[in-house]
């Protein structure tokens, strides 16, 4: 799996001109879920997300998590986060997860996401044509991704 998180101070998603996800401060996670991704892979990434500290605590030091800052998550599925670029111009996406593993894995993530947090994850559309909007806040950009039973 990767992930590309963003601090933001608003984020929200469409499809065909409706909001379908929106949140205040917090993040916006983009979630590419790659063929041969596992439960246990999803699983340390939803741990990894809640725990980063990446808000900024009373003296202006990123040291609080979302959890701890109280924020909110709007989590997006983008397969084009595993383009493979390496030959031509033409990215090839042959590690991306077919719908029938990743809308699962996905579905588990959002589902992780909101048990620690206590309270819904907004989202994108699977597959849909999304239109995504967000004000990043510092900016902080984070990228994950899980690969062999590890977090790089």
């Amino acid at each position: 799996m990767k992930l590309v998180i963003q601090r933001v101070k608003d984020a929200s998603v469409t499809v065909d001109a409706r909001t379908v996800g929106a949140v205040g401060p917090g993040m916006m996670v983009l979630v590419g879920i790659e063929t041969g991704d596992t439960e246990a892979d999803c699983d340390r990434l939803i741990a990894k997300t809640t725990a980063l500290r990446i808000f900024d605590d009373e003296n202006g030091v990123m040291n609080k998590s979302i959890i701890d800052a109280g924020g909110n998550i709007l989590a997006i599925s983008q397969f084009t986060l595993l383009a493979d670029c390496r030959k031509g111009n033409r990215p090839s996406y042959i590690r991306a997860a077919r719908p029938e593993q990743a809308v699962p894995l996905y579905d588990r993530y959002c589902a992780g996401l909101e048990s620690a947090l206590g309270r819904p994850v907004a989202r994108g559309i699977f597959g849909a044509d999304m239109k995504v909007s967000l004000i990043n806040d510092g900016p902080v950009t984070i990228l994950l991704e899980s690969r062999d039973g590890a977090i790089l």
